[in-house]
């Protein structure tokens, strides 16, 4: 029998840790239009869940309701899971994706 063949060490790289990662963009959190809640209740909800005056609230209701959907936090991933939860306890759909 033959001896195994020796081999000799080779040099492995490691990548860099932020090749391919994104980590530094925020995350966007997505209210979509549902054909279920009231504006009035979805106006109060995003007072109520991130402190907007009613102006505020108005305008980010109607942009869910005319364009489908509106952005109503940012931040990082862990804010946006938290955000999220707390919408769909309200009855709100509601995403997150990365900010683009």
């Amino acid at each position: 029998m033959a001896p195994a063949p020796i081999s000799s060490p080779t040099e492995i790289s490691s990548p860099d840790a932020d090749v391919g990662l994104d980590t530094d963009l925020p995350w966007i959190v997505l209210v979509w239009n549902d054909p279920i809640n009231t504006m009035e209740y979805v106006t109060l909800v995003f007072q109520k869940l991130f402190g907007y005056s009613k102006d505020k609230a108005t305008s980010l209701m109607l942009d869910v309701h005319h364009k489908g959907r509106a952005v109503v936090s940012s931040g990082p991933r862990e804010k946006a899971e938290l955000d999220v939860f707390r919408l769909h306890e309200h009855g709100l759909w509601a995403t997150m994706q990365h900010d683009e």
